[in-house]
């Protein structure tokens, strides 16, 4: 599995980029937003990948961060979401609008994705709700980084495999504090519901701060 790219940008397309790693160009399509934060054409660009292998084709897929990647593979095993669904979503939303709209369960927003209609939505907001608070932890747990795309090259570019996600955790609590005010939450209130959270639980992780602070969040009736 090629887990993430690095090398020059030799040809930028309107869904892809070409990258060349020691001579020999890789195609690996991005999203309207990973384009976009892509450098210009021969300099340096680096991104996690995910290799999408069917009987007549292989294709790379390229993110800027693990979280994005990490949304991408649970929107693909959606019912209904292939990969031009899952980059159009992640194109219209970036990783953190994702989150933001799948833990609220706001499907219109990810209907707003081209070629994404209304069933499709509710279906993704109600089969991924429950992951939101994991990949959302990731991301505040400082796990979300891009790779650089505009340093020095090394000393020839290499494609190296991704290994699992590094768990260095700070402070659970200040993790799903940022989280929350991520999604929009005030500060005091999201300090309620994760006070509330750690006091019902003093060992709880990130995730599960998030979870159980969202459920204190939600509107009651």
């Amino acid at each position: 599995m090629i887990g993430r790219i690095a090398g020059r940008v030799d040809v930028r397309g309107k869904d892809h980029v070409l990258i060349d790693v020691r001579g020999v160009g890789y195609i690996v399509y991005v999203s309207e937003r990973t384009l976009a934060a892509l450098p210009r054409v021969g300099e340096a660009a680096a991104l996690y990948t995910d290799l999408l292998v069917r009987e007549d084709n292989l294709q790379l897929f390229g993110f800027t961060s693990l979280v994005e990647k990490e949304w991408h593979r649970l929107l693909m095993g959606v019912q209904g979401i292939g990969a031009k669904a899952s980059m159009a979503i992640l194109g219209t939303l970036g990783p953190d609008g994702v989150s933001r709209a799948i833990a609220l369960g706001d499907w219109a927003s990810v209907k707003a994705a081209p070629g994404v209609g209304p069933k499709i939505a509710q279906r993704v907001v109600n089969e991924l709700k429950g992951k939101a608070p994991d990949v959302m932890a990731m991301g505040a747990a400082g796990i979300e980084p891009a790779p650089t795309l505009n340093a020095p090259e090394d000393d020839g570019a290499v494609l190296e495999a991704v290994p699992a996600f590094d768990t260095h955790v700070a402070s659970a609590e200040a993790e799903a504090l940022s989280a929350l005010q991520n999604l929009g939450y005030s500060p005091s209130d999201a300090a309620r519901a994760v006070a509330e959270a750690a006091g019902t639980d003093g060992s709880a992780d990130t995730a599960t701060l998030i979870r159980e602070a969202l459920k204190r969040l939600a509107p009651k009736g």
